[in-house]
């Protein structure tokens, strides 16, 4: 370790200009602002809150800057230099390379402090941010000069044509590297990111060893280069990406989308975001700003980057009782109404629009003091909520990239029973992304059942038409499709008069991610799952068919597809928002929409809810009669039988005894002890 951080360090430093630097740390530094480990990676043990470090200076007529590394930074952290602001550390989780400007007024002739802090310093018991900063120099040039000892321009290509996509710069230890230059109509800069709407950039570095990377969203491949510069350097390079995983007849959306123009915060602003949708490769974005309407046309076709996306107008309904992604918004009328308190306000808002999507975003999260999925009033297995509220949406987030869950598969298994209780609720997923690179615009998205062939005129009406049928899969570096029989999709009610039904499950993604494992859940319940072999194949990476015993009730069937984190500079995962443990395992994902198979041949789809409506209707009072009969059900509709007896006596166990519960059969059992486990929670 301490040799690799050598390495690091000395191509901080390379170069002539740098060989004059002085080091004030050769190391990192780990800091906490807090008393607990924020993740399990950190040791208890750390350094405190605060770096002081103390060096010499003689007088100097020209500014200097300060060059460091930093890593997990989700905190404010100022940065002294004797007792003046200098600035922030970058507020971005990533391993980073920042500088800082010493103006010469602020050095003294002989000793100087350098501080690092957090901005707002924590007491109170619980995680804190722990933080890695260090390998600290003083450069004796100004800020400018440093980053532009040499200039690189990079030219990206598809075959022939110059491709708007983003460049990826690290130094030779693969920590991101900020490049001399400013956004500007044609490309926008970040430490470590750069997008560019032609193809072509154009940029500043010190001297040293690099390594650039292009890509462009999820379905493209990546093309790298290694580059030496010394002062004075111009250094050409080509790079080429082509489109490796290809998903004909289907459109890539991010339906939750912000700028800082118009939502105040984050740091994209309305050229930058038309830039970013542009490289990520991106055809139907949803902007959807808070409470706000905002039109991205003009800057796309002031940018002539409206010929790669269809963009389409929406808005983040941002209420006391949760977020609300609604779209397609019309721009002449006025805003939905935000200052409502409960779901039923916000459907009775909808109801004068017939054609809206809305999507309830991050359930998991907590804003303005409310969840929307806490346990204390919404039980997740059985989709049900307490408060007595209609639910509002058609669609939900499974997948956020810019406030992930702890535990990945937590808002399937809310959706699952969504679904479960009979609400046709379509899966999403979106990047909730209002910056240029700390959360990348589409690193989730969902690709919806759509023509494709032009972009810049995609069929919004067909592709609306189609996301409120469900014809969707989420894709977060992976795409998973599933089909039944060879001609149903998601969205579809699927008709077999077998009693085995053919599933093809087709996992595709860039050679740059890999699948490790794919399942097949039925009313949310792991029917099959099966390992994969991880491969850099690029295109398709897994295709099976699958006979699955047709049930004797209707199903849900969804296929979801994992893989591994390779670590990969341009494509790093946001950490959890709001975590729930300090552990955390982050991967890739793929998600098909669900498919409705029809197993009770009545024409069409019967959800676990309605089943158990029946089935508990049908007993009466008899609990010997309901548990014969639910035996020929899953775990689901148990589940959905346990809500039931618990509005009608109390709890489940107040209709069934203890002695007839042991003798149920094993997913009767086991489905209603789950009910009886989340209803619980309820008290606590």
């Amino acid at each position: 370790m301490n040799q690799l951080l050598r390495i690091i360090f000395l191509s901080l430093l390379s170069g002539a200009a740098y060989s004059q630097a002085l080091i004030l740390t050769d190391r990192l530094h780990h800091l906490r602002n807090g008393t607990a480990p924020q993740w399990e990676e950190f040791p208890v043990a750390n350094e405190g809150n605060r770096l002081k470090l103390t060096f010499r200076a003689e007088p100097e007529n020209q500014d200097k800057c300060l060059a460091l590394r930093q890593y997990n930074v989700n905190e404010e952290w100022k940065v002294l230099l004797n007792d003046q602001v200098l600035g922030e550390l970058a507020l971005d989780e990533k391993d980073m390379v920042s500088y800082f400007s010493l103006p010469k007024e602020l050095l003294r002739t002989g000793k100087n402090t350098i501080e690092i802090l957090p901005a707002v310093p924590r007491t109170a018991e619980g995680r804190g941010n722990d933080i890695r900063v260090g390998h600290i120099s003083l450069i004796p040039l100004p800020l400018e000069k440093a980053l532009h000892q040499a200039t690189v321009e990079i030219e990206v290509r598809e075959g022939n044509t110059l491709l708007p996509c983003r460049i990826t710069i690290t130094d030779a230890s693969g920590t991101l590297h900020p490049v001399g230059g400013a956004s500007n109509s044609a490309q926008a800069i970040r430490p470590g990111f750069l997008y560019t709407a032609t193809g072509k950039a154009q940029f500043g570095l010190p001297a040293g060893e690099y390594v650039l990377y292009a890509n462009r969203g999820t379905e493209y491949g990546v093309d790298s280069v290694r580059i030496f510069l010394k002062p004075g350097d111009h250094v050409e390079k080509k790079l080429f990406i082509r489109n490796e995983a290809p998903t004909p007849g289907w459109v890539s959306s991010d339906t939750h989308i912000h700028t800082f123009t118009h939502s105040g915060h984050g740091d994209a602003t309305d050229e930058e975001r038309v830039l970013t949708l542009a490289g990520e490769g991106l055809e139907l974005p949803i902007i959807t700003d808070h409470n706000v309407l905002v039109n991205l046309l003009p800057t796309a076709t002031k940018l002539g980057l409206n010929t790669y996306f269809t963009l389409v107008p929406g808005m983040e309904l941002t209420t006391p009782t949760g977020h609300f992604n609604v779209f397609p918004v019309d721009l002449n009328q006025p805003p939905p109404n935000h200052r409502i308190k409960s779901w039923d306000e916000i459907s009775g808002e909808m109801q004068g629009n017939p054609r809206y999507n809305i999507i309830l975003n991050h359930a998991r999260d907590l804003h303005g003091n409310f969840r929307p999925f806490d346990a204390k009033h919404h039980i997740a297995p059985a989709g049900q909520s307490l408060l007595g509220w209609r639910f509002p949406a058609n669609s939900m987030e499974v997948i956020n990239s810019g406030a992930t869950q702890t535990e990945p598969m937590q808002l399937f298994r809310d959706w699952f029973g969504l679904l479960n209780r009979g609400l046709r609720v379509a899966p999403v997923g979106s990047s909730d992304s209002h910056t240029v690179s700390r959360y990348l615009v589409g690193q989730a998205r969902t690709y919806i059942r759509c023509g494709d062939e032009d972009p810049g005129r995609i069929d919004v009406s067909e592709a609306m038409d189609s996301f409120r049928q469900g014809k969707v899969m989420v894709s977060y570096g992976l795409a998973t499709e599933l089909t039944v029989e060879d001609s149903y999709g998601p969205g579809d009610l699927a008709k077999t008069a077998a009693k085995t039904a053919k599933v093809t499950i087709r996992i595709s993604g860039p050679s740059w991610t890999r699948a490790s494992r794919v399942s097949l859940y039925a009313n949310g319940i792991l029917v099959r799952q099966e390992p994969i072999e991880p491969s850099r194949k690029p295109g398709l990476k897994w295709e099976e068919s699958w006979m699955i015993k047709v049930p004797r009730h209707d199903v849900f069937l969804v296929a979801i597809a994992e893989g591994p984190d390779d670590r990969l500079p341009f494509w790093q995962f946001a950490r959890p928002y709001q975590p729930t443990t300090g552990v955390w395992t982050p991967g890739v994902m793929g998600a098909s929409g669900s498919v409705f198979l029809d197993a009770d041949r009545d024409g069409k789809w019967a959800s676990a809810w309605e089943y158990a409506q029946r089935l508990t209707e049908g007993a009466g009072d008899n609990s010997r009669t309901l548990l014969k009969n639910l035996s020929r059900y899953d775990e689901a509709v148990a589940i959905q039988v346990g809500s039931i007896l618990h509005q009608k006596y109390g709890s489940v166990g107040g209709f069934i005894s203890p002695g007839l519960m042991k003798r149920a059969a094993a997913p009767i059992r086991s489905g209603l002890r789950i009910y009886q486990q989340e209803s619980a929670k309820i008290k606590n």
